[in-house]
């Protein structure tokens, strides 16, 4: 992972025009710093409504002076939204050190409301929408269903270990295959970019356990899933995010990065807005609804956020492909669920509060950015007053 970089300290006239903008839609905006932009979340078309924190339910100056300190900090932030009630109610962004899944050195990078950012394994989170939208659909069946199933040709790996994983099991990360991804030595996650069968190599991993016992990170897991998802809906994955989410949400400009083997990497490839990473916050606190239309089953969605499986990681549980957890606001504490991307990235919702906070960050395979994040994220909750 690379080191951070800090941001030079901000000139007065810029800071106070800061905090004119995020006062409210009504003032001018002053001229920008080299290393920082702030801004009234703009109207672009795109879907979104904007408003004022104090109107949204914010201590306005607590907000700024926690946006300020974040984004004038030491940690390789990229950008943060927030948004309440359906709309956005600031939008920050910075230049930083950035790199692709593919790239081996990191550059600089100026970042804006129109710039595609790695999402990494926030696409595991949406393609769990994905997939409750296919089960909707008849696709694929009950969570029970055994994954090696839709495999008629791994015969030779169907022993009764394998046969008892189920959707389900890869859905919460806990098919009992060995699997190591991360940290020093051997990456299994990096054997993905460029196997030929992607989910051959995750059925015939040895079998570490009993499924549905014990929550292990596995990307594979994600890549079957996927797989099964273009095997039963007879579209490629892009077709079917386009068709079956993006579309609906009004998300126009984005990317899935694909293997080797030109096929999208659903468990880190997808490049997105953090603006549209905001809208599917909204879809989720929503119960699956855009707008007033029912994108993703409401159902679904509460199956997918209630928590599963311990992770072992601080309180975190998991759902179906969700992080969930909770977090202190006011004396109490709020449930929130979140997608998590290796750098930085996030998509936190907190149903109680009606809250989504979006980051996205640099620092990729950093193990501290995870903690440096969840606590910018917890100071920006504290900043909601009712």
């Amino acid at each position: 992972m690379m080191s951070f970089r800090g941001v030079r300290s901000w000139p007065t006239k810029v800071f106070l025009g800061c905090l004119l903008a995020l006062l409210g839609p009504g003032f001018p905006q002053v001229a920008q710093s080299p290393s920082s932009s702030w801004a009234v979340p703009p109207l672009t078309g795109d879907g979104w409504e904007v408003t004022e924190p104090a109107s949204s339910g914010f201590d306005a100056p607590a907000l700024q002076a926690h946006l300020a300190a974040i984004m004038d900090g030491t940690v390789n932030i990229h950008s943060v939204i927030i948004e309440r009630h359906g709309r956005l109610v600031a939008e920050v962004y910075r230049r930083g050190e950035d790199k692709s899944v593919y790239s081996l050195f990191a550059h600089d990078q100026d970042f804006g409301p129109t710039t595609l950012h790695d999402t990494r394994s926030v696409g595991k989170s949406v393609l769990s929408l994905l997939l409750g939208i296919a089960q909707q659909q008849g696709k694929i069946g009950e969570l029970s269903t055994s994954a090696i199933g839709f495999y008629p040709e791994f015969g030779d790996l169907a022993t009764p270990p394998r046969k008892a994983i189920t959707l389900a099991d890869f859905f919460t990360m806990s098919s009992g295959l060995a699997w190591q991804e991360g940290g020093s030595g051997r990456d299994d996650e990096h054997r993905l970019f460029w196997k030929w069968s992607p989910s051959r190599y995750v059925f015939s991993r040895p079998i570490a356990g009993s499924a549905g016992t014990r929550w292990n990170y596995n990307s594979g897991g994600v890549a079957v899933l996927a797989d099964i998802l273009t095997r039963t809906t007879h579209q490629s994955l892009k077709d079917y995010v386009r068709t079956s989410l993006f579309e609906p949400l009004g998300i126009t400009d984005w990317e899935w990065t694909s293997d080797l083997h030109g096929r999208p990497m659903a468990f880190t490839g997808l490049r997105m807005r953090p603006r549209d990473m905001a809208k599917i916050g909204r879809l989720v606190l929503d119960h699956g609804r855009w707008q007033g239309h029912q994108i993703v089953p409401a159902e679904w969605i509460t199956a997918s956020l209630q928590p599963r499986i311990s992770t072992g990681i601080a309180d975190f549980k998991y759902g179906y492909l969700w992080w969930l957890g909770s977090v202190a606001w006011h004396g109490k504490q709020m449930r929130w669920a979140a997608a998590f991307g290796n750098g930085g990235q996030r998509i936190f919702v907190v149903p109680e509060l009606d809250l989504t906070v979006v980051i996205t960050a640099g620092a990729y395979g950093d193990p501290r950015i995870a903690t440096q994040v969840y606590g910018f994220f917890r100071g920006l909750v504290a900043t909601v007053q009712e």
